[in-house]
């Protein structure tokens, strides 16, 4: 059984230290790569994959952020603002809930960036999210391949899709893309105030019920200035 989320949140609140200085008078989610802000990147995605609307939380710079998407319709931006608070990537989740509904929903970084293969990613998750037996289900991208990640992975995922985090001085082949669908049950018990997303992760694959879906096509990590040239090589070869 399979979803068709019409909903997403899109996070975009941090700092984008690792970013500057094309961050000091920015907020990341703008920094543009192949001509186009990272954030127009993810929006205009999530419009092909039919979502109507998208919740974009706002933090460091808000207004630039406001502004840009002001007069979007496709989707229908709604800004969850916590420019006088500091929540995390957990407690924003939590704080966007009512505008969020009670279906499943799609949840992307602001900066991810991706190159689809056959079939779009986003309609391979929502095809493969089965809510009978999974509460997330992240798309994950084999480390090798991937443009700009250098690091040693996030987890390991078994034939079924199942995840296990890795461990300490362990070397994974998969790393978290930066998308998922969630369902928003799983926040019905949640902490109020700051947290990191992680936690939920590691309660949900505790029940064994945190799955993972490979990524089909390219991954750009989207981290340093460094990375902004590579991932642009490589989108603009494959729109070529």
């Amino acid at each position: 059984m399979s979803v068709q989320p019409s909903r997403a949140m899109v996070l975009a609140a941090g700092f984008g230290l690792r970013m500057r200085p094309l961050t000091d008078n920015k907020p990341k989610p703008l920094v543009r790569v192949a001509g186009k802000p990272l954030l127009d990147h993810v929006l205009d995605r999530l419009a092909e994959a039919g979502v109507t609307e998208a919740v974009v939380n706002v933090h460091y710079l808000p207004d630039q952020i406001i502004d840009h998407v002001v007069s979007r319709t496709a989707p229908k931006v709604i800004i969850s603002d916590e420019r006088d608070m500091v929540l995390g990537t957990g407690g924003a989740v939590v704080k966007a809930l009512p505008l969020l509904g009670d279906a499943p929903f799609y949840h992307l970084n602001a900066d991810t960036l991706w190159i689809d293969g056959v079939r779009p990613n986003l309609a391979r998750l929502a095809d493969a999210f089965d809510p009978a037996r999974m509460d997330i289900l992240l798309l994950m991208a084999p480390t090798a391949g991937s443009i700009g990640y250098a690091g040693k992975g996030d987890f390991a995922m078994a034939p079924d899709g199942s995840l296990r985090k890795r461990k300490e001085n362990e070397v994974t082949p998969f790393v978290y893309a930066g998308v998922a669908i969630m369902s928003p049950a799983i926040f019905a018990d949640a902490p109020r105030g700051e947290f990191s997303l992680t936690k939920m992760f590691d309660e949900v694959a505790e029940q064994g019920r945190l799955f993972g879906l490979r990524l089909d096509g390219t991954w750009m990590h989207v981290g340093t200035p460094d990375a902004v040239a590579a991932a642009e090589r490589a989108y603009l070869a494959s729109v070529a």
